[in-house]
């Protein structure tokens, strides 16, 4: 026995308890990942040395092995905060340095950058202003603070069912200030060019039957205040109360349930807007005038209220107008060999040769595991097993502190002799 065995061994069971007391420190660090100490044994090699007469020189830290395996998810509420189900990586960039991280805890910085506590900025694939993903490249993900623009009303959908029992009215010409010269109206919210809001009357007057027994109705329709006492167009329902035809204001025949009508906000938007009604589905039964359907395709300007990240990796923002928009989507990086990949310290991971080259893709996809919403992976450790094994650790230093005190004592009983 000499000391060098002994020496090894309380170096080997000194990284050990650092290791271990690294592992218990980091219990509540978001996305951490628990490390074994790895050893092995040292043999001297030389020629003249016999296979049978071996005596090992101690022991050696041959790697610091990390566990990969999943944190616990623990829902936080808070929008920013992903976690990574399954395998996958965050991949984050300081000025163009790329790393990696497991860790999901990120903010919005000044420029509107999700950012992580460092800095460091999550990347992704951009949106575009029409909402579509680029996946040619990742880069910063953003979230823009700018109101999205309006959408100009183009299209009325409205689905109604007209009295087929109504009789015609007496009162002539059509006014929209008189009632008695109508049977029915409705209206509907629309929006300009600068998304200011119109009101769009719709009068509905039964009229005669033609020679094939099909009852006609006049539609008018107009911006309030500004109906015009013309038609716009007309509908005509078969026997059975279908909707068989429409037509424009000059009688001719349009697409089935289609009537066009133009109005001239007075807001400063573009004027002449054409808006089409679409009235599809449309019924004449002998029951209450009523609408079973209204709706329109434009909206106004809105405001970021919140965006949501779903398992994809797509964030969704919500704006005040109601309307959602793509604002980018999260990707995640996968790699041959975790194992390889150099722990930077903070969370970070730096690709390495023994790592293998990235594999980024959307999450849920491939190999990729999926994200969590609103939640942190919280840090595998498992303290119950880090008290046991530092227990371990501390007894294999004490032994090994015992061969060096054994060893002093044969020295001294030479010393002696």
């Amino acid at each position: 026995m000499g000391y060098q065995q002994g020496l090894s061994g309380l170096a080997a069971a000194s990284n050990d308890l650092d290791v271990i007391g690294n592992n218990i420190a980091n219990a509540n660090t978001v996305g951490f990942k628990q490390s074994t100490a790895q050893f092995a044994d040292v043999y001297a090699n030389t020629v003249a040395t016999s296979v049978n007469t071996q005596i090992g020189l101690g022991a050696a830290l041959s790697q610091v092995q990390q566990n990969f395996s999943q944190g616990t998810i623990t829902t936080t509420g808070q929008a920013l905060d992903v976690a990574i189900n399954g395998n996958g990586f965050f991949q984050m960039s300081n000025n163009g340095t790329v790393t990696y991280s497991r860790n999901g805890v990120f903010q919005l910085n000044k420029d509107g950058y999700i950012t992580d506590a460092a800095g460091n900025d999550l990347m992704g694939y951009a949106a575009g202003t029409n909402s579509v993903v680029n996946s040619a490249q990742t880069v910063p993900l953003q979230v823009p603070t700018t109101n999205i623009s309006p959408v100009t009303t183009s299209s009325i959908t409205a689905q109604l069912n007209l009295n087929a029992q109504s009789t015609v009215p007496t009162a002539t010409p059509f006014d929209a200030t008189n009632s008695n010269t109508y049977n029915y109206s409705t209206s509907i919210t629309a929006y300009d060019s600068l998304g200011g809001t119109q009101q769009i009357n719709m009068y509905f007057v039964k009229g005669g039957v033609d020679a094939s027994g099909n009852q006609q109705w006049s539609v008018y329709s107009g911006a309030a205040g500004a109906v015009p006492s013309t038609a716009a167009g007309t509908m005509t329902f078969d026997n059975t109360g279908k909707l068989m035809g429409t037509a424009d204001a000059s009688g001719t025949a349009t697409s089935l349930g289609q009537i066009p009508i133009t109005i001239n906000p007075t807001d400063g938007s573009k004027t002449n807007q054409a808006i089409t009604l679409n009235f599809t589905g449309t019924t004449q039964y002998g029951s209450a005038n009523g609408v079973n359907n209204l709706a329109q395709d434009g909206y106004a300007s809105g405001t970021l209220s919140n965006f949501t990240i779903g398992s994809d990796g797509t964030i969704t923002g919500n704006y005040s107008n109601g309307q959602t928009k793509t604002l980018g989507q999260v990707v995640l990086a996968n790699f041959n060999n975790p194992n390889g990949l150099l722990n930077l310290g903070g969370n970070q991971f730096q690709q390495t040769s023994a790592s293998g080259v990235p594999q980024v893709s959307t999450p849920g996809s491939t190999n990729h595991g999926s994200l969590t919403g609103g939640a942190v992976e919280s840090s595998n450790v498992d303290l119950t097993n880090q008290l046991v094994d530092l227990i371990t650790a501390q007894r294999n230093y004490q032994a090994n502190a015992q061969t060096i005190k054994t060893q002093q004592t044969v020295d001294q009983t030479l010393l002696q002799m």
